[in-house]
């Protein structure tokens, strides 16, 4: 009978751990593989500015449609790092378009998980490009057993989070916003 038990919890710390694989914690709450990266976002305590600038951008829709998308996604810290009253001034009506382009620039179509993203800095030498939704280009490189992306203005962003997967593709969270040119 005990050693009954004890299998039982095994199986159950065993499954408690696959669980938690597949629905990583980010900004307090669980990002579910079922939901789409809108409606995981919303949740996440990290990403408030995010969440508010895809909304101004009018990009939820497209962020919740089948993808599959790559999204290096910025935490709230991310965009505090940025100039004094470069948020307010992105999420104004006048300067969508410019949100837009910031925010896509963050986008690579296609499901990229880390393992793609090594393979591909490996496969280049070092460095991998990603067209990013936006048209340009992100630098992936690797620092030990860190992923770090360049922007197209000399920016560097790590990865902190990787493989938070969605229904509609994956999001790896960064502590830096990227800036195209």
């Amino acid at each position: 009978m005990k050693k009954l038990a004890y299998l039982c919890l095994a199986v159950l710390m065993i499954g408690s751990a696959v669980i938690a694989n597949e629905n990583p914690m980010v900004g307090g709450a669980p990002m579910l593989a079922s939901k789409d990266i809108v409606s995981n976002a919303v949740n996440s305590a990290d990403h408030t500015t995010l969440v508010a600038a895809v909304k101004a951008a009018g990009l939820v829709e497209t962020l919740q449609s089948p993808g599959p998308f790559t999204v290096f996604a910025p935490t709230n810290e991310a965009f505090a790092k940025l100039p004094a009253g470069t948020v307010d001034t992105l999420l104004k009506p006048e300067n969508k378009d410019t949100l837009t382009k910031v925010l896509t620039y963050h986008v690579v179509a296609g499901k990229m998980s880390s393992k793609d993203l090594w393979k591909a800095i490996k496969a280049g030498n070092g460095t991998a490009t990603l067209k990013t939704v936006s048209g340009g280009t992100l630098k992936a490189t690797a620092m030990g057993k860190t992923i770090i992306l360049t922007d197209e203005k000399g920016g560097m962003s790590k990865v902190t989070i990787a493989d938070v997967n969605q229904s509609n593709g994956v999001i790896h969270v960064v502590d830096s916003v990227l800036l195209p040119n």
